[in-house]
């Protein structure tokens, strides 16, 4: 039953634009987590220091799961917390990555805070949606954004 790719990585690594040119290019359908967990009322809360949302990723993984099994199409799943779906669920794992200090420029382009910048950083450093997907069992690749995407790096 796997029908996924996941892509995940930390903020500003490229993940949406990795998934976006997969789907395109295999002929999937892309899913952003950002417009599930709208669309199905999963925010929790709001963290008024890291200025972002609080949400369950027990039941964002539920619904993942529910759209994989609806689909009749490979999903494309981008977000940080994709890596969150079942293994028995998931082909692939695509974890991006990138260089700390092109990594920062990004997150301060977008105005994040220096808390959040910091925390995102140390994220990126610390390798976490990795470890994470290690902890899952899923099959990774990883790729480096870095200098940007290459088309022989979305090779699956």
């Amino acid at each position: 039953m796997k029908k996924a790719i996941v892509v995940s990585g930390c903020p500003g690594t490229g993940k949406t634009k990795v998934a976006k040119l997969i789907s395109k290019k295999r002929g999937c359908e892309y899913v952003g987590t950002k417009n599930v967990i709208n669309e199905f009322g999963l925010v929790e809360g709001y963290d008024k220091k890291m200025k972002s949302f609080i949400v369950d990723t027990d039941k964002l993984s539920k619904v993942l799961v529910g759209l994989i099994k609806k689909s009749t199409k490979t999903l494309v799943i981008d977000g940080h917390l994709s890596h969150y779906v079942p293994r028995k669920y998931v082909k692939l794992c695509i974890i991006t990555k990138c260089d700390i200090k092109i990594l920062k420029k990004r997150l301060e382009r977008r105005g994040y805070s220096k808390s959040k910048v910091r925390d995102n950083l140390d994220a990126e450093i610390f390798d976490t949606c990795h470890v994470e997907a290690l902890e899952f069992g899923h099959k990774i690749k990883v790729i480096d954004t870095s200098k940007g995407i290459r088309p022989s790096s979305l090779a699956l």
